[in-house]
């Protein structure tokens, strides 16, 4: 006779904070497929890329603030809590991570800046197949009801699924009404990028001060890229891999330099 199958293990983190609605939404839309674990951040961290706390203490305390479900919220970044997560809470590597669900897009260039994304990518560099999930809706008061049947679909496909170590999905949400949204579809990452200013203003001391500002340009006209799908209404579903050899370049380099 067979043994009873090991429960699924669901590592859910993300970089908008412990207490934001877009994780409480990923947790509903995974916790019928296995046993979720939460540790996130303790306050917002968007925009932290891969960054890892190394010169102070990190803290690592329990949240109980979703019924029914271990949770812990982290001093440091999305990176460092699936660090955590792995060698303090769960001791194993989980069945697969979900991180999100972020307010606001992580398409095309976006992947290189985002926690959501980045702790996706750590765990996935442990060998656990992992996915972030982003919303384009910034609002903090989103309707994440299509985002939750998205992220439910996409978990339970990888759960089921045999996938190579290293794999990592970047999953974007367009803003639409569900009796207009076409699906999900497979998509590359969009050529397109930021094109960034700074804002000078003055302080009420007369001290200069910036903030970030900037206008999205898409460069790439394909129609099987992320941003293309979201402008008509899919959600985007791209792989990812981290690493960023450009073979193409490196095989022309190795014909031409004669080094």
């Amino acid at each position: 006779m067979k043994g009873k199958e090991q429960e699924k293990i669901i590592l859910v983190t993300n970089d908008d904070g412990v207490t934001a609605p877009g994780i409480r939404a990923l947790i509903e839309a995974v916790s019928p497929l296995g046993k979720v674990v939460v540790v996130a951040p303790d306050s917002p961290q968007s925009g932290k890329g891969h960054a890892i706390t190394i010169g102070v203490p990190l803290r690592l305390d329990p949240v109980d603030i979703f019924e029914g479900i271990e949770a812990w919220q982290c001093s440091g970044t999305p990176v460092d809590c699936v660090k955590l997560a792995r060698d303090k809470i769960l001791h194993r590597l989980p069945d697969i991570c979900v991180s999100g669900i972020n307010h606001g897009a992580n398409h095309s260039i976006n992947v290189i800046y985002s926690g959501t994304m980045s702790a996706a990518m750590e765990a996935a560099i442990e060998g656990v197949p992992s996915v972030g999930f982003s919303y384009l809706d910034y609002s903090f008061g989103a309707d994440f009801s299509l985002c939750k049947e998205v992220a439910h679909t996409v978990a339970k496909k990888m759960l089921e699924s045999e996938l190579p170590d290293g794999t990592l999905f970047n999953v974007n949400i367009p803003v639409v009404k569900k009796e207009d949204y076409k699906g999900l579809r497979i998509c590359r990452q969009a050529d397109a990028k930021w094109v960034e200013a700074f804002d000078e203003r003055r302080d009420p001391r007369g001290k200069k001060y910036y903030w970030l500002t900037g206008e999205f340009t898409n460069r790439d006209n394909g129609e099987d890229t992320d941003v293309y799908a979201l402008a008509n209404n899919y959600a985007s579903l791209v792989p990812v891999q981290f690493d960023l050899t450009n073979y193409k370049l490196k095989k022309k380099i190795e014909n031409d330099w004669n080094l």
